[in-house]
């Protein structure tokens, strides 16, 4: 799979926010996707573990599926000693360089990608489904199990019902109900598609679980790979 290396991975926290402020203007997060065009689909997820020796490693799994039947086709792999700490906003920065080694050994191109984190709901508007989404130049969709920032009321305890997601009085994502009366999970834009065609990725992608398929599948990809 083609992927733009767009700057360099060595960086200080400072000059890595001063990176998203740059990538910020080139994100497009109001496109729509036509769910009848999407025939792949792929889970990303990176697992932060200790080795034997206790330093600390980075695995990175992508997992592509069929859409919408979501049959698993291509599981890539990527191991690193993990190149940056752990700073909320800036987890692009740990997980990236893993991912790009995974995303460039990928046989299989998805049509829509769901990264285990955040899009446009970020304190920059960058999360790393955005932030990777420029890399790939393919539409990217950050979904977090817990709140980074911002605001939402409850959702109805219905399944695929889903609240808007505020900061600073901007709606920058979906408090979503993947399953009736469980938690909801944040969806937000990445790159290249909307909001409305986000949720609906998602809940296409959503069986018995509150997680969708592609992030499970690559979430557990990821934690097996040290055995």
């Amino acid at each position: 799979m083609n992927i733009s290396h767009l700057h360099d991975w060595k960086l200080s926290p400072a000059e890595a926010i001063a990176i998203q402020h740059q990538l910020t203007s080139q994100i497009i997060w109001d496109r729509p996707l036509e769910l009848a065009s999407v025939k792949l689909v792929a889970g990303v997820d990176v697992s932060v573990q200790p080795d034997a020796a206790g330093v600390a490693h980075s695995q990175a799994a992508i997992v592509v599926m069929t859409f919408p039947e979501l049959q698993i086709i291509e599981t890539k792999l990527a191991t690193i000693p993990t190149p940056f700490p752990y700073i909320p906003g800036l987890l692009s920065f740990r997980e990236g360089p893993a991912l790009e080694i995974a995303f460039k050994a990928l046989e299989n191109e998805p049509d829509v990608l769901i990264f285990d984190g955040m899009g446009r709901a970020h304190p920059r508007r960058i999360g790393i489904a955005s932030h990777l989404g420029l890399w790939l130049n393919k539409p990217t969709i950050g979904c977090g199990k817990t709140l980074l920032i911002g605001r939402f009321d409850e959702p109805l305890q219905e399944r695929g019902a889903w609240s808007p997601l505020t900061h600073h009085d901007e709606v920058i994502g979906a408090a979503l109900r993947t399953r009736a009366f469980t938690k909801p999970v944040f969806i937000s834009s990445g790159n290249l598609i909307d909001l409305t065609s986000s949720l609906e990725v998602a809940m296409a992608c959503t069986g018995k679980y509150r997680l969708p398929e592609p992030i499970r599948a690559a979430h557990n990809a990821a934690g097996k790979m040290f055995g």
